[in-house]
């Protein structure tokens, strides 16, 4: 079987540091072979972005471009539908083949409201779930909703060894170093004339200032 294939799915509004160490230490957790970071272009469970589809894709690319495992989807950019997961796993699945693992990365807030997603059983069928969370705090069934909880009771392992041998099935959960880091935060500092160095990566927080991203009106 070849390497499994993290997918990474965000706003990324804007994409920092907190997102490439998730994506950075997934590979070493789980035994990713790299990494395919999917910015959402349309997403129906969020609030509107503050900047369009094709900035966020902008910059995700500028901040993922020094590391080979990374490569960045524009599938979800590019089209106009709604950017629902389990389309673009879909996708995926046919572009990969029947085969290849693949292993979707969410965080364990995202992942306690999964019952709420379009189709979110099906995407058991296409891919593994692979869930960050923090140090000391693992996620518990008791902390989902019955019918989530009973999911991932059922399929849960502890053997991340299962993720290269079947192509998708299981949920798995990591310890991911905390970083305090939020796109919310980044936005209130840039909207207020107020340094985010050191949040995000400089290429990204160029493109900000070169574009005149997240200022107020």
């Amino acid at each position: 079987m070849p390497d499994p294939v993290g997918i990474f799915g965000g706003t990324f509004d804007p994409v920092h540091f907190g997102h490439l160490r998730l994506a950075e230490e997934s590979m070493a957790h789980l035994g990713l072979g790299g990494v395919r970071w999917i910015p959402a272009g349309n997403p129906p469970h969020r609030g509107q972005p503050q900047v369009t589809a094709e900035q966020r894709l902008a910059m995700v690319q500028r901040s993922t471009a020094s590391n080979p495992r990374f490569s960045v989807d524009p599938g979800e950019v590019l089209s106009a539908a709604p950017s629902y997961t389990v389309d673009t796993l879909r996708r995926l699945r046919a572009e990969y083949g029947p085969a290849q693992p693949l292993v979707l990365l969410v965080g364990a807030d995202a992942f306690a409201g999964l019952s709420t997603w379009h189709c979110w059983q099906e995407i058991f069928t296409l891919a593994h779930v692979a869930i960050s969370h923090r140090p000391g705090f693992p996620v518990e069934p008791a902390s989902l909703p019955a019918i989530l909880a009973a999911a991932f009771s059922s399929r849960r392992t502890d053997d991340v060894g299962e993720l290269g041998r079947k192509p998708a099935g299981c949920i798995v959960s990591f310890a991911m170093t905390q970083l305090a880091i939020s796109a919310t935060q980044i936005r209130k500092l840039l909207a207020n004339d107020l340094s985010a160095r050191y949040l995000l990566p400089d290429e990204v927080l160029d493109y900000i200032r070169t574009h005149f991203l997240y200022r107020n009106p």
